[in-house]
């Protein structure tokens, strides 16, 4: 038995080890380039599945073994592992840094907060919007536990307002105490909130090893004390530390969950509101091309694989995602009211003030009260809030399409790209003053303890602020799948694939990407997203170009429901947030997410055969595909 434990312990270690050592025959018996990469594909997609090693460590795997192999010199291959796109994902953490230091995102998601009200059916419509609009700038995983926390503490008002003060006036202390809300915090006061710090990219694993025996329900919960810097992921620390807002400890962990919450409803709403977030975050990454780094990995690849093709950019991608981002929200609020609340939108989504219950107005109270903590709007505020419209407004009008952009003013064309726009404006604000300049002037009201904090010389961000939030270990993850994709097309093994393929050329175009859509729906599922993309984009480049059909009919979509992991708490690290926070079971999320999963599906299959044709011209095989398909045989 003490054996058995041990190798399970050691379980990752052996993977590491035997997994190479038993493919090995396959280069030793086919010494070829292709198979030679396949091997080097093989180990680094069976590492990234099983998460044995770090995402970004098994990342470096082809960086040594395609030149150990011959199927790339060593120079090719570290060319590969920093792009365009890494420059633009550093000048979009740069804004992303100041917006998340100076809390513009929560005197956002407050203000959105206020004009919903307390109504269930409307509050859960705002969060929803306001979490989707975040997570079109910000991380996914940075904007679900910025919201979180905020969704806390409002549920911790609805479900504890007047209710709970008639049973303690009325059955004494011990009734009281058997019908007090476990995990919301105490009635009056602020909820004893606590903190830890996450990685904002980690994997599902690296929450997974933040779970302690602390259990409420048969829900653990993540409990890790505020110095707890050194949180551990198979041995490795985690990179880039994330504040992380968490509920407080239930008082006492031996009651039945009937005990939990006054009624069922209280219960419904607490689900509704929870899993919402989730979901909301995800539909949000998907609208804009920085939206989540799955989305990020798709440009780069084809950019890289397709250099002619100059069809994808921030306009482009922004123009085909937001309408299906508008519809699934929607269809996802019908989706989690009809669910969780019922059918009857009138009582739940009405704005009129008469029928506003006690604890709604508490509820409308606490919120007003921390937004007026956040004062007036700061001086950095308003440089971050500028500095971000700015941006998107210059990705915009680049090249929109249908009429000349700004990049036609300069002579050379083809230089600038949307990366430019973001390094520029993230190394402005390394410069520009945290602080006002006319140190003499006359300050607002509010504004003094504020400046008093602040360095006169101190820039809106330093480069700590940008160490803290940028994604490392993303970066490197597409570097290996950027040397992944490069060693597949010059050793042919992406010619190969796609000629095994040609027994799906019977198939009329949108079964091939619908049947394409629903294998990376099911196995993103329980492997991380970019893992999952970066291995399935050579693989559809390859059978797209062999079936001539357009490489953004089956790329865009398939891409895009890669994100649609929200089934299971492993699926992405929002999910695992959520779950955290106990008023979810598994049940709950597969039930709920199994609908958003449909919903994004049939979006996205009926977007990309309606107005995507005639934004990307998808009717025809492009010369771009056909110049790549040429150059990939020879």
């Amino acid at each position: 038995m003490a054996v058995m434990k041990e190798i399970l312990r050691s379980r990752n270690l052996l993977l590491v080890v035997l997994i190479p050592l038993l493919l090995l025959p396959l280069p030793l018996i086919y010494p070829s380039s292709e198979a030679s990469c396949a091997y080097v594909l093989i180990v680094t997609a069976v590492y990234w599945v099983s998460e044995a090693v770090p995402l970004g460590a098994a990342a470096l795997v082809p960086a040594f073994l395609y030149p150990l192999f011959g199927v790339m010199k060593s120079s090719e291959v570290a060319a590969e592992y920093f792009k365009n796109t890494t420059l633009l994902l550093m000048g979009v953490i740069c804004v992303a840094a100041s917006v998340e230091k100076w809390n513009l995102h929560k005197r956002i998601a407050l203000r959105m907060v206020m004009m919903a009200g307390a109504k269930p059916g409307m509050l859960l419509l705002c969060f929803m919007c306001c979490t989707t609009v975040l997570s079109m700038w910000l991380s996914n995983t940075s904007t679900t536990a910025m919201v979180m926390p905020i969704v806390e503490a409002v549920l911790q008002e609805l479900v504890n307002a007047e209710e709970e003060c008639e049973v303690i006036t009325t059955a004494g202390s011990t009734i009281a105490e058997e019908n007090k809300p476990i995990g919301l915090g105490e009635k009056h006061g602020q909820p004893s909130l606590e903190l830890i710090f996450i990685n904002e990219d980690a994997t599902t694993t690296d929450f997974s090893s933040l779970m302690h025996s602390k259990s409420m329900n048969g829900v653990h919960m993540i409990a890790n004390p505020i110095g707890t810097m050194n949180s551990m992921s198979n041995g490795q620390h985690l990179p880039q530390a994330q504040i992380l807002v968490l509920p407080p400890e239930p008082s006492d962990l031996g009651l039945s969950s009937k005990y939990r919450y006054q009624t069922r409803h209280d219960h419904m709403v607490c689900k509704c509101l929870s899993l919402s977030i989730s979901y909301a975050a995800t539909i949000g990454g998907l609208t804009t091309i920085i939206g989540t780094s799955t989305s990020l990995i798709f440009l780069e690849h084809f950019n890289n694989q397709y250099p002619k093709a100059e069809v994808v950019n921030f306009g482009t991608w922004f123009l085909f995602s937001f309408p299906i981002s508008l519809i699934m929200l929607v269809l996802t609020w019908f989706w989690l009211h009809w669910l969780f609340l019922g059918c009857n939108f009138k009582e739940t989504c009405s704005v009129s003030k008469k029928k506003k219950t006690k604890r709604e107005e508490m509820s409308e109270r606490r919120i007003q009260e921390e937004y007026k903590k956040l004062g007036n709007v700061s001086y950095p505020e308003m440089v971050t809030g500028f500095f971000f419209i700015l941006m998107t407004l210059l990705w915009f009008t680049r090249e929109p399409g249908f009429v000349p952009g700004w990049s036609s003013f300069f002579e050379k064309k083809g230089y600038r790209t949307d990366a430019t726009v973001s390094v520029f404006l993230g190394f402005l604000l390394f410069l520009i003053p945290a602080k006002k300049l006319e140190c003499f002037g006359k300050r607002r009201k509010g504004d003094g303890e504020k400046s008093a904090e602040i360095n006169t010389l101190e820039p809106i961000i330093t480069w700590k602020d940008f160490q803290k939030t940028m994604p490392w270990e993303i970066v490197v993850l597409v570097g290996g799948g950027y040397a992944l994709a490069a060693g597949c097309k010059t050793s042919g093994l992406s010619t190969w694939i796609g000629r095994q393929m040609l027994s799906l050329s019977s198939l009329p175009s949108w079964a091939v990407t619908l049947l394409a859509c629903i294998l990376v729906s099911m196995v993103t599922e329980f492997v991380s997203n970019p893992a999952t993309v970066t291995i399935f984009l050579p693989i559809l480049c390859s059978m797209s170009e062999t079936l001539l059909i357009n490489p953004l009919y089956t790329l865009i979509p398939v891409t895009m429901c890669i994100s649609f992991a929200v089934m299971l708490p492993v699926g992405n690290p929002p999910n695992a947030i959520v779950f955290s926070y106990g008023h979810c079971q598994i049940k709950d999320m597969v039930k709920a997410g199994l609908g958003v999963n449909l919903i994004g599906l049939a979006v996205v299959m009926v977007a990309i055969n309606t107005w995507g044709i005639r934004l990307f011209q998808l009717n025809s095989f492009p010369e771009w595909a056909a110049v790549s398909n040429i150059t990939s045989q020879m």
